[in-house]
């Protein structure tokens, strides 16, 4: 394996050099041979790599540098490229008009951007994530 690659990223570049366009790997990101647990629940986080809000591309970031800094294990999951994912991620939320990013942790919804950054503030990230 090349220096500066880890298992399971996409990316053969060097950790400081990601174009936009290839996925950045994360040590929180559980993915192909990441040794997680796969009895476990997966918590998800839905995304989508292709949108002209910058809202929703700063959420997504956010979400995400919370859950690495935490060191907590996630799949990032694309909904662009895929309808039936983006579907999926509407009914697990319940709602057919859900925007990403929207956090599940099997088959347990959690919520969405809002509820994920109450939980932050109030300190109940763990339960938030159905984690505790």
């Amino acid at each position: 394996m090349p220096a500066g690659r880890r298992r399971g990223c996409r990316s053969s570049l060097p950790p400081f050099f990601h174009p936009p366009s290839l996925p950045r790997c994360s040590p929180g990101r559980a993915g192909a041979g990441s040794g997680r647990d796969r009895t476990m629940s997966t918590l998800k986080v839905y995304s989508t790599s292709v949108t002209g809000s910058r809202e929703i591309k700063s959420q997504q970031s956010e979400v995400t540098r919370i859950l690495d800094g935490k060191n907590i294990k996630y799949e990032l999951v694309d909904i662009s490229q895929d309808n039936a994912l983006r579907e999926e991620m509407r009914a697990k939320a319940g709602n057919p008009k859900a925007i990403p990013p929207q956090i599940v942790n099997g088959d347990q919804y959690c919520g969405d951007y809002e509820l994920f950054v109450e939980a932050v503030e109030q300190n109940t990230l763990q339960e938030f994530l159905k984690l505790a």
